[in-house]
C-alpha cells in the first residue's frame, strides 16, 4: 500500500472536543434566551422542550403545563389548566387522579403506593397500592407530601412542607405534619 492511497484519521479526542464545545454554545444560547423571555433558569431537559408539551405527552388536560423534570409513574391523569411545578414525583403505581385548575409546587411529592409492609416483612408481603385522588382548584404548596390513598377535595389549600396522610374535605386550608385542617378557603374569599 502506497502512503498516498491512505487517508488521514482524525482525532477522535478533537471531534469530541468540538461536539462538546458546540454543545456548551448551544446551551449557554438557550439559558440566554429563556432568560430574557422568562427571566429564569432552568434545567437541561427544560431547554429543548416546552411544559405544555411535556403535560401534552403524557395527555394530560389541555392548557396542563409541567416541567420536563417532573417524574410520572404508572397511570396518572391530570385535568385541564393545572401547573406541575420542577421536581414533582407524580407515582401513579396505584392510580393517581388530579383534578382542573390545581398549582402543584416544586418538590411536591403524590404517591400510590408504597414498600414499608414488603420491607419490614423481607419481602413475604406484597407492595401496596391505593388509588389517591385530588380534586379541582387545590393549591399544594412546596415540598408538601401527599400519602398513597389519599383523597382531596375541591378548593383545597395545602401549605408548604406537609404531610397529607388522612382524606380532606373541600374547601379547607390544610398545613402541618401531619397536614389538618385549620380555616376554609371561603375565609380566604372574605379578605
Amino acid at each position: 500500500m502506497n502512503v498516498s492511497d491512505t487517508k488521514p484519521t482524525r482525532d477522535p479526542n478533537a471531534d469530541s472536543e468540538d461536539l462538546f464545545a458546540q454543545l456548551k454554545a448551544l446551551v449557554t444560547s438557550l439559558q440566554g434566551k429563556k432568560r430574557a423571555e422568562f427571566g429564569r433558569h432552568v434545567s437541561l431537559g427544560d431547554l429543548f422542550t416546552e411544559r405544555d408539551g411535556n403535560a401534552a405527552a403524557y395527555g394530560f388536560g389541555e392548557g396542563t403545563t409541567m416541567y420536563d423534570n417532573v417524574l410520572v409513574l404508572g397511570n396518572v391523569k391530570v385535568g385541564r389548566k393545572t401547573w406541575i411545578g420542577p421536581n414533582v414525583i407524580l407515582d401513579g403505581s396505584g392510580g393517581l387522579e388530579i383534578g382542573d385548575f390545581c398549582d402543584i409546587s416544586a418538590g411536591v411529592q403524590i404517591y400510590s403506593h408504597h414498600t414499608v409492609r414488603r420491607t419490614i416483612s423481607m419481602g413475604v408481603d406484597p407492595i401496596d397500592y391505593c388509588q389517591t385522588k385530588i380534586g379541582s382548584g387545590v393549591y399544594i404548596g412546596p415540598n408538601s407530601i401527599i400519602q398513597m390513598g389519599v383523597t382531596i377535595g375541591d378548593r383545597v389549600i395545602i401549605g408548604a412542607g406537609s404531610f397529607v396522610n388522612t382524606d380532606l374535605p373541600s374547601g379547607v386550608k390544610a398545613y402541618g405534619i401531619p397536614a389538618r385542617p385549620g380555616n376554609t378557603t371561603d375565609d380566604q374569599d372574605k379578605r
